[in-house]
């Protein structure tokens, strides 16, 4: 099950899919401008949602990939091909 914070990570992914999010803008539209995170807490995040993910059949683990450099992009192409 889908925490608030994975749900509203997969959303805002869903929403812009194949395009690279920096953690920095990736913690603003998530956290909010105020909140007081670290950037590494999206990388918690990230991993129990790809965790999540993968419990319900694991080639959606895939579907979020790691940009390196950048930060993260989702990529439902992934599931095409596989």
């Amino acid at each position: 099950m889908l925490g608030p914070t994975e749900f509203n990570l997969l959303k805002f992914f869903m929403l812009h899919p194949e395009r690279a999010h920096a953690r920095k803008q990736i913690l603003q539209q998530i956290w909010g401008n105020n909140a007081c995170v670290d950037a590494r807490t999206v990388d918690v995040s990230i991993r129990r949602l790809r965790k999540t993910l993968k419990n319900f059949h694991p080639v959606y683990s895939d579907l979020i990939q790691t940009v390196r450099g950048t930060g993260y992009r989702f990529s439902p192409r992934y599931l095409l091909a596989a």
